[in-house]
């Protein structure tokens, strides 16, 4: 299960993804926006974020215009690992090497087919662990100490 989220900026690639996904057979829940009418992206970051955390969902996929926003918001959140990915490369190594649970888009940087393309990858990619898996319980251990 992903949980899905966008504010206006992101919304038309939002309902992009949802056909994807329903063509491919991966359920969703979708946590909004439900039109380009204007909305504070941390709410809805907030509540993607919320359901990966609390394991409502597997995976989150949060889209604003840039992606930064949406990742910063997800970012503040014990046990979410966010990184907005603008290419293949990128949303594979997030994944391989930071196991990223959380994906951010950017709508006004990639075209449909890209973004698509892009959550193909990360999706289909799994964590390296080894030597990764030491950098992120350093990772762990720093959101203990400074998220309180």
């Amino acid at each position: 299960m992903i949980a899905i989220g966008a504010d206006h900026g992101g919304y038309k690639l939002k309902e992009e993804i949802k056909k994807y996904l329903d063509e491919v057979g991966i359920e969703y829940k979708d946590y909004g926006t439900n039109s380009e009418e204007k909305v504070d992206y941390p709410n809805i970051a907030k509540e993607v974020s919320k359901a990966v955390q609390n394991k409502k969902c597997d995976k989150g996929i949060l889209i604003c215009r840039s992606g930064y926003g949406m990742a910063m918001v997800a970012n503040k959140f014990k046990g979410i690992r966010s990184a907005p990915c603008f290419v293949e490369e990128a949303a594979k190594y997030s994944r391989m090497h930071n196991n990223t649970n959380v994906l951010a888009l950017g709508a006004d940087y990639v075209t449909v087919n890209q973004a698509i393309c892009i959550l193909r990858t990360w999706l289909a990619t799994e964590f390296e662990g080894g030597r990764h898996q030491i950098r992120l319980d350093i990772v762990d251990e720093i959101e203990k100490e400074n998220m309180k």
